[in-house]
């Protein structure tokens, strides 16, 4: 490769325009900021970020979400049967789903014969009924 009249064997070594030297010392830079010291974070509550972001993460599914803001918008407890019907998901779908909000507390569940009928749960935190509130239409 031919670089202003010069020539070039490895034009790979090229680097801003400028022919590389291997043998050229290379100087360390000194340690401007170090990570971390700068600034502190304000503290937050490990717990509670988990319990949120538990909580969250059970939300951002879309059919969960339409799930909970059925209960939100229901007097009565809903049976699975009518999920299965409304959202015409299976049976063991719609369980898998409940199964993600009931372990982060967001809906209880009741037998009825052969039927398992869910609500939300009565002990839901008020920073949760504000949230789902908010959230709900």
């Amino acid at each position: 490769m031919n670089l202003d009249g010069c020539s070039l064997v490895y034009p790979s070594t090229i680097v801003d325009g400028l022919p590389y030297d291997p043998s050229m010392a290379v100087k360390g830079l000194p340690m401007v900021r170090q990570r971390g010291i700068c600034c502190g974070l304000p503290n937050v509550d490990a717990t509670w970020a988990e319990g949120t972001a538990g909580l969250m993460k059970a939300l951002a599914d879309p059919t969960r979400l339409t799930m909970v803001a059925s209960l939100w918008k229901s007097e009565e407890p809903i049976c699975i049967c009518d999920f299965t019907g409304g959202l015409e998901l299976s049976q063991p779908t719609i369980s898998h789903h409940m199964a993600k909000l009931k372990e982060v507390g967001l809906v209880e569940s009741e037998k009825r014969g052969i039927w398992v009928y869910y609500r939300l749960s009565a002990d839901l935190a008020p920073a949760t009924r504000k949230l789902l509130s908010m959230l709900i239409t």
